[in-house]
């Protein structure tokens, strides 16, 4: 699955030593929100000393997310795991290439006059 938007909060790392091999661990949490209309935020997890350098991600971010989703059991209770196996920056808009070398092909933008919504004698049933 993936996610794009924008890194909100980078949250504090965690770390510690496996007890079935004894090997350190590290991991650390991000938020991302989206761009449509009504926002949705989604914290995920990198884990891996590893990854967390490798993806590097940083506060303000444009980003695409590739993750999986998974879920534990701990005293009657089930907890998600939303983990980032990949990470790609957005180019962000009008970055994507250079202007063609010749404009005289392009089309010159067409300006519309605004809508004046006041101005019609129509009654409005809208409660609002």
């Amino acid at each position: 699955m993936e996610f794009t938007g924008k890194i909100i909060a980078i949250l504090q790392p965690k770390g510690g030593v496996s007890k079935s091999t004894g090997n350190e661990w590290k991991a650390q949490e991000y938020v991302i929100e989206n761009h449509d209309q009504y926002p949705r935020k989604m914290c995920f997890e990198v884990f891996g000393a590893d990854k967390i350098a490798q993806f590097n991600i940083q506060m303000g971010e444009e980003l695409t997310v590739s993750f999986d989703i998974d879920a534990r059991q701990w005293q009657d209770r089930w907890f998600n795991s939303i983990r980032a196996w990949k990470v790609e920056r957005v180019a962000a808009p009008g970055v994507m290439g250079a202007a063609p070398a010749s404009m005289e092909s392009a089309v010159p933008p067409v300006s519309v006059p605004p809508v004046d919504f006041a101005a019609t004698d129509e009654k409005d049933d809208l409660p609002f």
